[in-house]
């Protein structure tokens, strides 16, 4: 679920302004791991996204993910001892509701909020909650930081932007950066696309705050697996490169016009496949060239 005025847990997004300058700089543009991700997989998907904005329809997938995110994210208001999977489980309700309130469209996925459909899909959202006691034990954790907004500008004048789920800190000052996936972990050699994303944010605090995380940290709700991974300041160096480079293509893209599909197994879950010329659709005709600058204002919600 991604929009360009999008909010998190009901609060309005920090992306909602248009960052042309930071600290009375001018910026080439604005990047999120997930519009990066996007063009990665497919130019015309990000076309489609950040260049034309086309709506895209809600999915229980992508609510999963939301009100899973936001139940792992209260249930560290509460007392450390009161941190249980049963209390945690009793938070899903909560947050389903909360996200009613804020986005009644979402319940048009249940239109009987009595039905079966909407049952299985809470037992499912309480379940997610439950696996991530197997994997991590929030009675001993103290996050130092939850729901992280992060914004870096690179010496490119890029500008790199997104939230963290949750950064932890040791006495010792080091930082751990996790990141919550509601769905299952990738096949064995497949874990550089989301790392790419923990890489992503990790090179953002390094270049705020001066410090690279010592450990990057991937949680899999869906499957009850754990991913970690520790950077190093030639991990950030290359994915600075990488990023600056993503950015060159999206703006040759943009100044040619030419954004080519790209076929995956993601196709099967695009929201435009009608309007793909791969699957035998049209596009519609670009909009008035408007500067990238002002075009990548989505930043990244809770992904399956």
């Amino acid at each position: 679920m991604t929009s360009d005025q999008q909010t998190r847990g009901g609060r309005p997004s920090p992306a909602e302004r248009v960052s042309t300058r930071v600290d009375g700089v001018d910026v080439l543009g604005a990047l999120s791991p997930s519009r990066a991700a996007d063009f990665l997989s497919c130019p015309l998907l990000y076309r489609f996204r950040t260049v034309d904005r086309l709506p895209e329809p809600p999915s229980v997938d992508a609510l999963r993910g939301t009100v899973v995110h936001q139940v792992l994210e209260d249930v560290f208001d509460l007392p450390a001892a009161e941190r249980t999977p049963e209390r945690a489980e009793a938070l899903v309700q909560t947050a389903w509701q909360r996200l009613l309130d804020q986005e009644p469209e979402a319940g048009l996925l249940f239109p009987d909020g009595d039905a079966p459909d909407v049952l299985e899909w809470l037992l499912s959202c309480r379940r997610s909650v439950r696996r991530w006691f197997d994997l991590e034990d929030p009675t001993r954790l103290e996050p130092a930081e939850r729901e992280l907004y992060v914004e870096a500008l690179l010496d490119s004048k890029l500008l790199l932007r997104g939230y963290v789920d949750r950064v932890d800190q040791a006495p010792d000052g080091a930082l751990r950066v996790v990141d919550y996936k509601s769905g299952k972990g990738p096949r064995e050699g497949f874990e550089g696309k989301p790392l790419f994303q923990l890489r992503f944010y990790a090179l953002a605090i390094w270049r705020t705050r001066g410090v690279v995380p010592r450990l990057l940290q991937l949680v899999y709700l869906g499957s009850g697996e754990l991913i970690t991974y520790e950077p190093d300041e030639a991990d950030l160096l290359a994915t600075e490169r990488k990023v600056e480079a993503i950015w060159r293509a999206i703006r040759l893209a943009e100044q040619t016009g030419d954004w080519q599909p790209q076929r995956g197994p993601l196709c099967a879950w695009c929201a435009h496949q009608a309007l793909c010329p791969a699957w035998g659709g049209t596009p519609p005709p670009l909009p008035e060239r408007v500067e990238t600058v002002v075009s990548d204002l989505a930043v990244d919600v809770a992904a399956p």
